[in-house]
């Protein structure tokens, strides 16, 4: 498998993290956003959208970082990360629904601002940002894992790059313990690849 991938990017992050974290055989491949290499033709090809990540297996091609976790666990037939009864599919589903909805427009969006000059309202996106992680805060209170279950599932990795890089984009974890509690044990992961931080926002002063 080959992965196109940006170190600053949390969706190439969870991707790259759960491929480690599965053992996968994989080639990491950089791509240089600032020169222009995801709008080349030769990559529009891979992802008409220009976007990090890709995964390339063989003839089959991935785009979206959710889109990959879910390929790469059937493909490996990794029923640990991906359950399949309906409800255990369901409740992960939800989720990633989350990772690619609230999380996209709060943290990740409030990280945007401060590493690459984006042009959102900080306030509403941090906002946003805190509003979602008290939902997740509580969620956790249930249980170890996201899903519910007693082992980490690809929820737990869609949901983790971004809630981990929070406080570059100026959000302060300090008030959510279950999630602080839950960032370490993912972190406790055999296979864990760190998400490559930059000294923004409140992480500067850390």
């Amino acid at each position: 498998m080959k992965l196109y991938h940006f170190p600053l990017s949390g969706h190439a992050h969870r991707a790259r993290l759960f491929l480690s974290l599965i053992d996968a055989k994989l080639e990491v491949i950089d791509v240089d956003l600032a020169a222009g290499e995801h709008k080349q033709p030769d990559y529009l090809k891979l992802n008409r959208f220009g976007q990090v990540p890709v995964l390339v297996d063989g003839d089959t091609v991935i785009a979206d970082s959710n889109a990959i976790l879910v390929y790469a666990a059937k493909k490996l037939g990794r029923t640990d990360w991906l359950p399949e009864t309906p409800a255990e599919a369901a409740a992960i589903q939800r989720w990633l629904s989350v990772a690619a909805g609230q999380i996209a427009f709060g943290p990740a969006a409030a990280r945007l601002i401060t590493v690459f000059g984006a042009g959102f309202d900080a306030d509403e996106v941090i906002g946003r940002a805190h509003g979602v992680l008290a939902i997740i805060d509580a969620e956790l209170k249930g249980g170890e894992w996201i899903a519910g279950g007693q082992n980490p599932t690809v929820a737990d990795v869609a949901l983790y790059s971004y809630i981990a890089s929070a406080p570059e984009g100026n959000v302060d974890l300090s008030g959510y313990s279950e999630v602080n509690a839950w960032l370490s044990r993912v972190e406790a992961l055999p296979g864990f690849v760190p998400f490559q931080q930059t000294p923004v926002g409140l992480a500067a002063a850390a």
